[in-house]
């Protein structure tokens, strides 16, 4: 058992969990936050990349609107290199009606959001695979924005103010021994291990999660609904902007684009449980059609993963319990000592990932009023200490790279253009990642083979940095476990696109890993492989999706 002590534990590794560790370091508190799986692996690592202007909200909830336009320019500020400023278009489709148009500037004005309609001619000149028979656009201040490198950056910082973060640390108990006294208890899944930290506060952003992390600490009833929502990625960035349909917010209605490629999303559906989350191919045919409505030849185009993600939506009454669409998006603070009785210990869920810092700064500041402590929030200021490049990177920016070092580094993933270099790197910081971790990383196996190729090289590396470590025995094992872990995930986000050419070229990568490594075959893992990759499915088992007709979503884009 290890012993750990802190001022603040914080549960939860998405946005919200890093920002509140960032504010809290930057105040002087000793922080540990703790993760069950890997940073961002949750409803952050799964969304579509936008950066909201908060146009989208101007007429449904102008609050979270105005928080959204707020931070926009305050992470522009702040995370430069994880931010592209693409810009962005509110469209009037064909098939929409003019009257939601009608109001959109006057809602934007009054809720402090730019917006500036300009001519449709215009708009097909900044985006010629735009439909051309939109009606009306709007110029808005969308970005694109990496959620892993935000969260990344965020843990990098609050470590130089001494601070720490502890992934693939599941909680399993809170206990609470009077006013700000707190001991909870961990299970390390990679080993085995049990680790205890004893803090004067708790605060729980477990996101879709929150719920069942309060009722460790005997705090019931926390509603938090699992609103699940569904988005595809595309090969190729099909426009340079975010386009938005100029509705009232529905499915399918924003197309983002990321990285190397474009993303549609979303649906919002209630889940029972964040974990699993499944994948429905109607839904997944409705996406590509809203797509379709937006960019003709959409379907045309090669789709190359889809997945599903959780937001942590608080229980509306004042809709139906089914109706996450609308439930609102306004971040919540709950203080356990008022509500249950346990000093010391909050709650934060909804919100937006735009919002990421406002959340953690409101929740911060209720924290130290409850201590009887003021320490101001800088986190608006102070940018942070990345050494990324300046924006997202394209498949440009590495191929620029790759012509420099092509003859000295082995090229692994050719689609990503991710290199031997990029992945001993992530190896060399994190010693006991799997492959999936790396993919977070480096964008290895993100590509249209989905890790056909790359995958076995990645697995080659992994076992050379640990055969002289574990015995080539164990590493053998270790490695093929990561290695099949690692293409279940990648087929499970290409399944639900399997039609047309593209179920042809998915046989063909199917045959490929299994006729050359014959990974249907492999030996079933030992109990130190299987607790090494960290995976709750690998380690616990997945549970039969209750709908038949849905796949269980893979991990991530």
């Amino acid at each position: 058992m290890k012993n750990l002590t802190a001022d603040v534990v914080v549960i939860g590794g998405g946005g919200t969990g890093a920002g509140i560790l960032r504010d809290l370091a930057m105040r002087g508190y000793h922080t540990i936050l703790v993760e069950r799986a890997d940073l961002a692996q949750g409803t952050s690592g799964r969304f579509h990349g936008l950066l909201h202007s908060g146009a989208r909200y101007v007429v449904s909830d102008p609050i979270s609107a105005l928080e959204c336009a707020e931070e926009n320019q305050i992470l522009r500020r702040i995370h430069p290199h994880a931010i592209e400023e693409t810009g962005g278009l509110f469209v009037t489709a064909p098939p929409d009606s003019e009257e939601y148009a009608d109001g959109f500037l006057t809602a934007a004005q009054k809720a402090g959001v730019f917006a500036e309609e300009i001519p449709v001619a215009a708009a097909l000149q900044l985006e010629p695979r735009l439909n051309p028979g939109i009606k009306r656009a709007f110029s808005v201040l969308d970005g694109a924005m990496d959620g892993w490198r935000i969260v990344w950056d965020c843990v990098a910082s609050a470590r130089e103010y001494g601070s720490e973060a502890l992934t693939y640390h599941r909680v399993t108990g809170i206990e609470a021994r009077g006013d700000f006294d707190f001991t909870v208890t961990c299970l390390a899944e990679k080993t085995g291990e049990e680790v205890r930290i004893d803090a004067r506060g708790v605060v729980n952003a477990a996101g879709p999660w929150a719920g069942e992390v309060a009722t460790l600490a005997g705090c019931h009833g926390v509603d938090v609904v699992p609103g699940r929502g569904i988005m595809v990625a595309m090969n190729h960035r099909l426009t340079d902007r975010v386009i938005n349909r100029c509705i009232y917010p529905g499915d399918g209605d924003i197309l983002v684009p990321a990285h190397t490629v474009s993303i549609i999303g979303t649906t919002d559906k209630p889940a029972k449980s964040p974990d699993f989350l499944t994948i429905p191919d109607t839904e997944v045919q409705e996406m590509l059609d809203a797509g379709e409505v937006l960019i003709p030849g959409f379907r045309q185009s090669r789709a190359v993963h889809v997945w599903a993600g959780a937001r942590p939506l608080i229980k509306d009454s004042r809709v139906s319990a089914d109706d996450t669409r609308h439930m609102s998006r306004n971040m919540s603070v709950i203080d356990h000592g008022e509500r249950d009785g346990v000093p010391g210990m909050f709650t934060i869920a909804g919100g937006k990932y735009t919002t990421y810092r406002l959340m953690a700064e409101k929740v911060v500041d209720t924290l130290l009023a409850a201590f009887g402590e003021h320490k101001p929030c800088r986190t608006a200021q102070e940018a942070m200490p990345s050494t990324a490049p300046s924006r997202t990177h394209r498949n440009s920016d590495r191929l620029a790279a790759r012509e420099a070092d092509r003859c000295e580094e082995q090229i692994i993933c050719e689609c990503e253009l991710a290199n031997r270099a990029m992945i001993a790197a992530v190896l060399a910081e994190q010693p006991t990642a799997n492959l999936d971790d790396i993919r977070r990383r480096t964008r290895l196996g993100m590509g249209p083979c989905q890790g056909t190729f790359c995958a076995a090289r990645a697995a080659g590396i992994l076992y050379e940095t640990t055969h002289d470590r574990l015995g080539e025995t164990e590493a053998a094992d270790r490695t093929s476990t990561m290695l099949r872990l690692f293409l279940r995930n990648r087929l499970g986000g290409v399944a639900p696109l399997l039609y047309g050419e593209q179920l042809h070229e998915a046989v063909l990568n199917q045959w490929v890993v299994s006729g050359t490594l014959d990974v249907d075959h492999l030996l079933a893992p030992g109990e130190a492989a299987r607790l090494a990759t960290g995976d709750i499915a690998t380690i616990y088992g997945i549970p039969q999706p209750e709908n038949t007709e849905a796949e269980t979503t893979g991990d991530g884009q």
